[in-house]
């Protein structure tokens, strides 16, 4: 058997071997010491809804100062790339479809397995507290060192969700990595961004529905309004009456007799929101947006509005955070825990009776003058004084 040598070009056989005649009496000079890599981007977990996502801001905006860098973030639900599309702090967004579905049947667990094998070790805030994520952060190589993980211990704490993400940001996990003095008290509010592209969209939408004026947005339906496609029962704590909706939209108009009073919600809720709209008589300033909201068009509206009256559900915080003045009303969730914060006026009615309150109870007398009372808000989450 004979043994074929690959052939080395000329000129590097000429190198190497200057190389090694030169080098045999060449002092090496001290080591040189091994350089340290460079730690992957600050990761954020959190599989969240709409709220949840919304307040995440926050986190990702302290994580990202701390850090000085971008943060990655895992997150879950067909909500969420949009509403961090336009986010300045995010680096790589990566989706998975469930945390519960065995792995050997959920593509989007593999991706997510081998997108962190590949990005290397960083600081991990660890926003979910089911074992099914910590168990696939495990299987993507995620050290325990640099996890630092929200503390079920104090789930039920009445600490509102941002003032919580403000304090893990702050924590730092048991493998240090560089990070630089920050005033995190400017960092507090959730925060949306909405395009240019998103506003003009909205502006054509607004003049080919004839919806000119001041714009008061009402938000009857949550995340459980419909499951299945069955609507949300009337035994349920954030369920109010199509009727209490309508005088809400009546007293609007009234008051502003230029406005439009836009029913926001998914396309599920559509025939919702038409009982509601004829509950108003079928008044041609009330429209029903419920087909006609991606979520793009929806932070923009929000944006644009002059009010919203809302149950305690996800736009509501979007609106909290875009500075929109609003109005949400509590049933079983507690307000010490869940109530919107941002820039704007933010009324709060409900939530009296813990886990016995239900939005049924709140009359529309006094929702009608909290709404109006909005102009004499105090701006920090707070009802008027």
């Amino acid at each position: 058997m004979s043994l074929r040598l690959r052939p080395v070009p000329w000129g590097t056989q000429c190198r190497s071997a200057r190389t090694n005649r030169h080098s045999r009496n060449r002092d090496p000079g001290p080591a040189m010491p091994p350089v340290a890599p460079t730690p992957a981007r600050p990761l954020i977990v959190r599989c969240g809804a709409f709220g949840d996502m919304v307040m995440l801001t926050t986190l990702m905006r302290v994580v990202s100062a701390r850090y000085a860098s971008p943060v990655d973030v895992v997150g879950s639900g067909g909500w969420t790339p949009p509403l961090m599309a336009r986010e300045p702090t995010l680096g790589h967004l990566q989706m998975v479809t469930s945390r519960k579905t065995p792995y050997l049947l959920c593509p989007s667990q593999w991706r997510l397995v081998r997108w962190l094998r590949g990005r290397g070790r960083g600081p991990v805030y660890l926003g979910d507290i089911d074992p099914d994520m910590r168990a696939l952060l495990a299987r993507g190589g995620v050290h325990p060192d640099d996890i630092v993980a929200r503390d079920p211990a104090g789930e039920n704490a009445p600490v509102l969700w941002p003032d919580r993400w403000l304090a893990l940001g702050q924590r730092d996990p048991a493998h240090r990595y560089p990070t630089v003095e920050v005033e995190v008290s400017g960092l507090r509010y959730p925060r949306l961004v909405v395009g240019d592209g998103d506003r003009a969209d909205l502006a054509a939408w607004l003049e080919a529905a004839g919806l000119h004026g001041p714009l008061v947005l009402l938000q009857p339906g949550n995340k459980r309004t419909h499951k299945r496609g069955k609507l949300m029962t009337a035994d349920h704590p954030k369920h109010w009456d199509a009727g209490n909706w309508a005088a809400v939209a009546q007293a609007a108009l009234a008051d502003m007799p230029d406005a439009r009073v836009v029913l926001c919600g998914s396309p599920p809720e559509h025939p919702l929101l038409e009982d509601i709209r004829a509950a108003a008589g079928g008044h041609p300033q009330v429209f029903n947006g419920a087909n006609d909201l991606p979520i793009p068009r929806l932070l923009a509206l929000i944006e644009r509005a002059h009010s919203m009256v809302s149950v305690d559900t996800g736009p509501a915080h979007a609106a909290a955070a875009l500075g929109c003045p609003l109005l949400v009303m509590f049933g079983a969730a507690p307000p010490s825990k869940w109530r919107p914060i941002g820039p704007g006026r933010i009324v709060v009615l409900g939530g009296d009776n813990g886990a016995d309150s239900r939005v049924s109870d709140i009359a529309v007398d006094a929702t009608v003058d909290a709404w109006r009372s909005l102009s004499r808000g105090n701006g920090d989450g707070s009802p008027p004084s």
